[in-house]
């Protein structure tokens, strides 16, 4: 069958390209290609495969090349509510304005063609739909009379009909559907309901329906489990602690989050004649965590944790995040411990890698440990409960305190641009209702802990690069030059003073930032920035990374929550613990290196996503309670369609262009709007608005500037 059907795709080739631009109906073009041992059925398996890669496509005539009708394969990426995106086979995007979708959904393999650009991308429409991509969608309750209809939260304007309901469901119910019956439009498909997850209105049902769309596990199998317990069962097994390193008595310590109870990492600090000893110290997860078992295969379907709002979907299992392998006080636990020494200016002098039993003297949290620095620092008292607590710590703190700064300023002089994002803290109450949105501020602490942990990611990066064994490292590739382009242009326009370079390095982008540091501009230009540059992620080539100024880098901290550490805290217990060679190690762990990486970068862009659109969800939630009210926040940026607000709490919210009285308004194409000629609304302005909407399913947040809506122009008309 296999052979017969190569034959007839070969003679369907030529016999298309021999008919040109010209359709050649179906029974025409197998009467031409049957032969004398005729197969309808290989003939319909040649023309299907064909069609699927790309080569031909079919209209109402007949059948053509599909480079004769000018036309090319892609796969639907993803669809907005009027627009979509497919991705060619050489992963250009090209942009398709909703009515050129044919109702194609993500996932779905079509023919489409390129239609005159207008924008930045490529523009396209779809032709047809090769094969059906996994037609499953979110969506909110909506009635039309006696119909039950759903309204996509992407996919289109339109309502789609539920022609099969077999799930009880009421008018803003949060729902997940299938399309049952495909139309030619999203609004011709008709669906039926497979999931309810409560009140569209509530923002842990939107964030519930997010998890469930982006594939997010929330429970695990029960093999996972039963592994999971068995491993808190046996916990450190007699004699483990005589094959380690025993640190019981050295002063180790965590310093994490109030809430936090998956603890992965703890610290150690030590001033010396030569310099400084610095011990960072890793729950070793591998130990209980095997290569192949279920636990570590599902753990590389999940990549990361994730966290949002009050809540994480673990990538471990509590018995192993929250037990046996977090580095709770006064307990017993294994690690694997990075021990550094380094010079009194915060080099580097040598490293070694090995397995340890620690115990940690206390449970530190970032706030309380900020608390006794600032006291110290201005000679005040430290308060007494924390004195307590911290009894026979406060000199580690101190000294912790003190090489921070020495590796910060390393970091500076290295030329590393000190971006400033504005992270948020959710509040929710005993009903899961977020009641409060703060910005998140850190202090020395948690930059203690950043940079001890960047010394011990280094040093693993390093020694594997430096024993050329495979690895999962960490890299960040240099901006594309389009993007710093981009940013030069607007910030110029800013009035901002750009350094001269032909080719950005990190410090060009650290001058940028430190010249607008103290100005209201400088968080627009920190988004600006960071904007500008490529994500980071995971690659089993060691290509350095950008932002942190490293040629040498991966990470090594976070096995509990972060795969990629887990993979590589494998390698290494093979390499330095087990004393594999370098030929044995590339031999086992090259694959796995590779699809440890790609997999966990996929994963991370996953759990970002959902991470992101959960918190807006919960953010719209807290909104709600505040519409009509005035806020006084800056232009974070200006669209064509708008501009968007920041509130000092992280809060952002639209002011539409229509809602703006006095128009039009002309939009530069960076960041001001202006009318005649002169600058009325620009990126880094204060302005004081008011919020006019908050719609939790969507996580979207509409304000109106004070005394400039359409609405109070009408009144002042009507008046």
């Amino acid at each position: 069958m296999a052979e017969i059907k190569d034959i007839y795709k070969n003679r369907i080739r030529e016999q298309l390209k021999q008919a040109g631009k010209k359709s050649v109906p179906y029974k025409q073009l197998y009467a031409k290609c049957k032969g004398k041992k005729p197969s309808a059925a290989a003939f319909a398996a040649a023309i299907s495969e064909l069609k699927r890669s790309g080569v031909i496509t079919e209209n109402k005539v007949g059948l053509k090349l599909a480079s004769e009708a000018g036309l090319f394969r892609a796969v639907v990426a993803r669809i907005n509510k009027t627009f979509g995106f497919i991705r060619r086979d050489d992963d250009t995007e090209v942009f398709v304005p909703g009515k050129f979708l044919m109702g194609a959904m993500p996932g779905d393999i079509v023919m489409a063609r390129l239609l005159p650009q207008k924008g930045e991308l490529p523009e396209g429409e779809v032709v047809t739909i090769v094969e059906e991509g996994f037609s499953e969608f979110t969506g909110v309750v909506e009635k039309d009379g006696n119909t039950v209809c759903i309204r996509p939260d992407t996919l289109g304007k339109e309502l789609m009909i539920v022609s099969k309901l077999d799930v009880p469901v009421r008018e803003g119910d949060k729902v997940v559907a299938e399309i049952c019956r495909r139309g030619e439009r999203h609004s011709e498909h008709r669906v039926r309901v497979t999931g309810v997850f409560g009140d569209s209105g509530k923002a842990k049902s939107s964030a519930d329906a997010i998890l469930h769309i982006n594939g997010v596990e929330t429970e695990f199998p029960a093999c996972v489990l039963d592994e999971a317990r068995y491993a808190e069962h046996k916990g450190i097994p007699e004699g483990e602690p005589m094959r380690r390193l025993d640190l019981r008595d050295e002063t180790i310590f965590t310093i994490d989050g109030a809430d936090t109870k998956d603890i992965d990492d703890a610290v150690s600090v030590k001033k010396t004649e030569d310099g400084w000893e610095l011990g960072v110290h890793i729950a070793d997860v591998s130990f209980y965590v095997k290569s192949g078992s279920e636990l570590d295969k599902d753990a590389m379907l999940r990549g990361t944790s994730i966290y949002y709002a009050n809540k994480v979907v673990p990538m471990l299992p509590k018995e192993l995040s929250n037990g046996i392998c977090s580095l709770n006080p006064q307990e017993d636990r294994l690690a694997f411990s990075c021990l550094m020494k380094l010079d009194p200016e915060g080099q580097l002098v040598s490293y070694k890698f090995s397995k340890t039993v620690i115990r940690s003297r206390v449970k530190g949290v970032y706030s309380e440990i900020n608390v006794i620095l600032d006291c110290v620092k201005n000679g005040t008292e430290i308060p007494s409960e924390l004195a307590e607590k911290y009894d026979g710590l406060i000199d580690s703190l101190l000294l912790m305190d003190e090489l921070a700064a020495i590796l910060t300023a390393n970091k500076l002089n290295r030329g590393a641009p000190q971006i400033e994002t504005s992270e948020c803290k959710l509040i929710i109450d005993e009903n899961d209702v977020c009641v409060g949105v703060e910005k998140r501020e850190r202090g020395r602490s948690e930059l203690i802990i950043e940079e001890f942990m960047l010394m011990a990611n280094t040093s693993a990066a390093r020694l594997a690069k430096e024993n050329g064994i495979p690895f999962v490292y960490r890299i960040h590739e240099d901006p594309a030059p389009e993007k710093i382009q981009e940013l030069v242009d607007v910030v110029s326009r800013m009035g901002i003073a750009v350094p001269h370079f032909t080719s950005v390095k990190p410090k060009h982008l650290a001058e940028i930032l430190v010249k607008t540091k103290d100005s209201a501009l400088s968080p627009v230009v920190n988004n600006m920035v960071l904007r500008s540059m490529a994500k980071a992620k995971y690659a089993d080539e060691p290509i350095g990374h950008f932002g942190l100024v490293l040629a040498d880098y991966a990470h090594f901290t976070s096995p509990i929550r972060r795969y990629p550490d887990l993979a590589i805290h494998r390698i290494l217990t093979d390499f330095c613990y087990n004393k594999q060679s370098a030929k044995y190690m590339q031999k086992r762990y090259a694959g796995f290196a590779k699809e440890a990486s790609q997999q966990s970068s996929e994963c991370e862009l996953t759990a970002m996503r959902v991470e992101r659109d959960c918190e807006d969800c919960y953010i719209a939630e807290y909104m709600t309670g505040h519409l009509g009210e005035t806020f006084e926040g800056i232009i974070s940026s200006v669209q064509e369609f708008g501009f968007f607000v920041e509130l000092p709490n992280t809060v952002e919210g639209l002011v539409s262009v229509e809602s703006l009285k006095n128009g039009p308004y002309d939009y530069d194409g960076h960041f001001t709007f202006t009318k005649n000629g002169k600058s009325v609304y620009r990126v880094g302005d204060t302005v004081k608005v008011v919020c006019v909407r908050a719609d939790v399913n969507s996580g979207k947040v509409d304000f109106t500037v004070c005394g400039d809506s359409k609405a109070e122009s009408d009144d002042e008309d009507l008046v």
